[in-house]
């Protein structure tokens, strides 16, 4: 920490080339006392735990606070019990206690009802709690001021009067965060930025997340939605599209619903090339879409401009071209034909024919690389969350007895429908299994120790079954403590086969893969399972890909997510038109 009087004035630590541009927004002439990166900032009417003290016994007066600071902390610590002390190896301070000693301090109590205001979105309560902490002394950090600014941006007050009020509360807390040099993080931020987006002030939120570069912080999706939609609710197309310039320059991906404003707001204005642009990106990043995109997407094919646009004469051989470059499903060639579409909601068939226009769809090509890429990443994340040992291990044994054509999540397929677990369901998908591949090689199973060794397992009959699996080399056990998920998805990813498996993986454990690879590689080997009186089913990957298809012929189908291609038929809108 940097002591000084006033008199000596330090820069802050954190580095940032537009901070004076920042601080133009909200700063106004104070004098302040500098510190260093981590540590507290102390203004010349600033203060720790006592009175605001005077500029001129500002030292004298930090060292006494500070004596009685440490004098607390050293009554907590030998409060310390003996049995606390043995069980440290020495070490005075319990955890516990540092704990408790942090909690109960006045930051600690702030902490803990400003989140409690938060859960609630008590603004006025968190504002009072504010207040009478600045009049206390009370050292703020960098989370305080992030709630503080989180909940003046989430509420909209009774009226436009108290909306206004809470704005300017919110704004002068932004201030004063700046004034205290505390170091903000994306949350600050991306608060100050919604806080523009209340006051219907898109260029001010905008400027706030151009300005996160210069200190360092990366831009997250949710810091470009305040400018993006703002621009987008005002009609300021160009702006918005210099947001989505600035997001993708950022490396940030938009997604629906960023996407489906800026589809709107193009179609609005008859800009053909944005919506063919954007169409092309929901398909890459999306896939299925929602309700609400379904109606813009649908609005603009039943437009008069998208009507009059269009090419009447194509290159067809450049067409093919683009659809064999893209893996099939689309070529990007630009919108094909002209005249009036022809908009339908429909179905397809079992084949992927489509229920309105005929047209069969494409199942789409994935790059042999990119599943090599994701194996890899895969496994990299296993190492990080499983014994390192035990899953190179695994790798090893894999390519001994792999590669499979099949693999099966044991536990799942055990489970469906059933309150035990149930071998001779498992055996009964096993079995239909082999008969289904061109090798007739036994499927891999992949189950848990515990399920190999305890409980239905010690049956005689579903020994035998174990014992066929293991001689065969088509049963792997994953040891104590670990998770088979890793375990049956890097199996089927690496040998490129199916997966049976009824688990949608949409857990935190999936999450972690964050690629748009995942789900297309899903619809492409996933096998469910349905169980019934009549017995059990095996729902094959569609023949086709569920996604947003473009053909050759210049039509389009576009999947929703209503339904779910078992039980309910999904939905597609269907446009198409005649082609000269």
């Amino acid at each position: 920490m940097l002591l000084c009087r006033s008199s000596a004035l330090f820069a802050p630590s954190f580095n940032a080339k537009t901070s004076q541009n920042l601080c133009s927004y909200f700063t106004k002439k104070t004098q302040l006392v500098s510190f260093s990166k981590n540590s507290p900032i102390f203004c010349s009417y600033s203060y720790l735990f006592a009175k605001p003290t005077k500029d001129t016994n500002f030292i004298g007066a930090h060292n006494l606070l500070m004596k009685k600071k440490a004098t607390f902390c050293n009554s907590a610590i030998s409060a310390t019990s003996r049995s606390d002390e043995k069980a440290v190896g020495g070490n005075v301070v319990s955890k516990r206690l540092k704990k408790k000693v942090r909690r109960d301090a006045p930051e600690g109590v702030l902490r803990f009802k400003l989140d409690m205001c938060s859960k609630a979105g008590d603004v006025v309560e968190g504002l009072r709690l504010y207040d009478e902490a600045r009049r206390n002394g009370v050292e703020l950090n960098q989370h305080h001021y992030n709630v503080m600014l989180y909940l003046c941006s989430q509420n909209r007050g009774e009226n436009g009067s108290d909306l206004k009020l809470i704005c300017k509360r919110g704004f002068e807390i932004f201030q004063q965060m700046i004034i205290d040099k505390v170091p903000p993080n994306e949350a600050t931020f991306t608060n100050a930025a919604r806080l523009a987006s209340v006051m219907e002030d898109p260029e001010m939120a905008f400027d706030l997340v151009k300005q996160m570069k210069g200190f360092g912080i990366m831009p997250k999706l949710r810091s470009y939605g305040p400018p993006l939609f703002g621009f987008c609710k005002k009609g300021m197309v160009d702006k918005a599209y210099e947001v989505d310039a600035h997001m993708i320059e950022s490396g940030v991906v938009a997604e629906e619903p960023e996407l489906s404003s800026l589809l709107k707001i193009s179609a609005d204005i008859n800009n053909a090339d944005k919506v063919y642009e954007l169409l092309h990106r929901l398909r890459t990043s999306v896939r299925q879409v929602m309700e609400s995109t379904v109606r813009v997407i649908e609005d603009w094919f039943k437009s008069e401009h998208a009507a009059k646009t269009g090419k009447g004469n194509w290159d067809v051989i450049k067409v093919k071209e683009g659809v064999v470059r893209g893996g099939g499903g689309w070529h990007g060639q630009g919108w094909l034909g002209h005249g009036q579409w022809r908009v339908v909601r429909t179905q397809m068939d079992k084949k992927g024919v489509c229920g309105s226009c005929g047209e069969r769809l494409a199942c789409i090509d994935i790059d042999p690389r990119e599943t090599e890429n994701f194996a890899i990443s895969l496994s990299k994340l296993a190492f990080g969350r499983e014994v390192k040992a035990d899953f190179i291990q695994f790798q090893e044994w894999l390519q001994q007895h792999g590669p499979f054509d099949a693999v099966v999540d044991g536990a799942n397929t055990s489970l469906i429908n059933q309150q035990t677990f149930n071998f001779s369901q498992l055996n009964t998908v096993v079995n239909r299994l082999q008969d289904m591949s061109p090798s007739k090689k036994l499927p891999l199973v992949i189950l848990h120790k515990s399920r190999v060794n305890g409980g239905p397992a010690q049956s005689p009959y579903n020994k035998k079954l174990l014992e066929r699996w293991k001689n065969s080399g088509a049963l792997y056990a994953t040891p104590a403590g670990s998770n088979d998920d890793w375990y049956w998805l890097y199996a089927a990813v690496s040998c490129r086969c199916l997966l049976v498996t009824n688990d949608e993986m949409r857990d935190h454990l999936f999450q972690l893969l964050g690629t748009s690879f995942f789900p297309r590689w899903k619809e492409k080997h996933q096998v469910r399972l349905s169980v019934s009186r009549s017995g059990i089913a095996l729902h094959m990957p569609p023949p086709y890909s569920i996604v947003i298809q473009e053909s050759e012929n210049g039509s389009w189908h576009v999947p929703t997510t209503t339904g779910d291609d078992l039980e309910t038929p999904r939905q597609w809108l269907c446009a198409t038109r005649p082609v000269k």
